[in-house]
């Protein structure tokens, strides 16, 4: 006999393999939902203006003229926004966090002081954090549902930027959300570079094949210039303007 007493096994919250496994994936979206809903508590923030992009876009190149865009945007914004009224930070600038268009976005919002928010995705290749985000508003995702849940979640404008397939897939999440009315408030949208979404998508076209209503033409408009694109969301954000404290995603009836 001996007197070595066999160790407790971990508990369930803190059993690493349980927590990787199939009968796990439950805790883990819900981990990807209630993390970010405390910090986000935590750090006083209600609402934001979400800029979506491509991540292979550069500042320098052919394409360039739209990060220094972006670039210019998300500090416009953020100027805007920290001259409101308000105990919450208003209208705060939230990318994807990765490269490209979102480094553009998070990096005008640091250089204008404010804060910013990144919500980055795990992936094999590509997308590493980029270091303009504020501590502490950094966020790794590995559900890319849950990654766009917090998208339209806290969303009040979104800007989208030339991108491919994840461009286009969060761009038309947010207008089927919007068309279908499944949002509490709408969603002003606001596509950057007229002439590269017209080429990509033939709106027309859909209205033509009757794909969608002529109306649906109205959920978005085209800017391209980033004095347009701030007075475009300027003029659509103005019937929240009143709503001093913003309240938290759904926790109160007057969330628009």
């Amino acid at each position: 006999m001996t007197d070595a007493q066999t160790p407790a096994p971990p508990l369930a919250y803190e059993n690493r393999d349980f927590l990787g496994s199939d009968e796990a994936r439950p805790l883990r979206i819900l981990a990807e939902y209630m993390e970010p809903l405390r910090r986000f508590e935590q750090a006083g923030i209600h609402d934001t203006i979400v800029f979506f992009g491509s991540a292979r876009l550069r500042a320098t190149g052919p394409m360039g003229r739209y990060y220094e865009a972006a670039r210019a945007l998300a500090g416009l914004i953020t100027l805007w926004s920290s001259s409101l009224d308000g105990p919450a930070h208003r209208y705060v600038i939230c990318s994807g966090g990765g490269g490209g268009i979102m480094e553009a976005a998070n990096r005008g919002a640091a250089e204008a002081g404010g804060k910013t928010i990144g919500l980055n995705i795990s992936l094999p290749l590509e997308q590493n954090a980029n270091p303009y985000i504020t501590p502490g508003l950094g966020f790794e995702f590995h559900y890319f549902f849950m990654r766009k849940l917090w998208f339209a979640h806290l969303a009040r404008g979104l800007v989208a930027f030339p991108g491919g397939f994840g461009t286009l897939d969060e761009l038309t999440e947010i207008l089927t959300l919007t068309q279908t009315r499944k949002l509490e408030r709408p969603i002003p949208v606001i596509l950057y570079g007229s002439d590269y979404w017209n080429e990509i998508i033939n709106f027309k076209a859909l209205v033509r094949h009757g794909m969608i209503s002529a109306q649906d033409l109205e959920l978005f408009e085209f800017v391209d210039s980033p004095e347009a694109a701030l007075k475009a969301l300027q003029c659509r954000l103005a019937p929240a303007m009143g709503d001093k404290t913003p309240c938290f995603a759904h926790a109160h009836p007057n969330c628009r």
